[in-house]
């Protein structure tokens, strides 16, 4: 499985939200590749992925894709991380 973190520029929001998304697959036991991109490289980065995991503002941006576009809310709460992501891999 492969999960994208997206922020605008892809630096330090996406990186954040991919190290709490790996942190919570760890307590789901789930396996999967979970990599950080800025908005403009989306559509290359997550052209195989799975779920996306991005912030509200940044859903219109995305352009189509396959893959679940889950919100993510604060990047740093664990648990709302967890939880969301136990319902898109679930």
């Amino acid at each position: 499985m492969k999960i994208v973190a997206i922020c605008g520029a892809g630096i330090g929001t996406s990186e954040i939200l991919r190290v709490n998304a790996t942190r919570a697959l760890e307590r789901l036991d789930i396996e999967a590749e979970v990599t950080a991109t800025d908005v403009a490289s989306v559509g290359v980065a997550a052209a195989d992925a799975q779920v996306i995991l991005t912030s509200q503002e940044l859903v219109g941006a995305i352009g189509p894709t396959n893959a679940d576009v889950v919100v993510i809310d604060n990047y740093f709460d664990l648990e709302e991380i967890t939880a969301k992501l136990e319902i898109a891999v679930g």
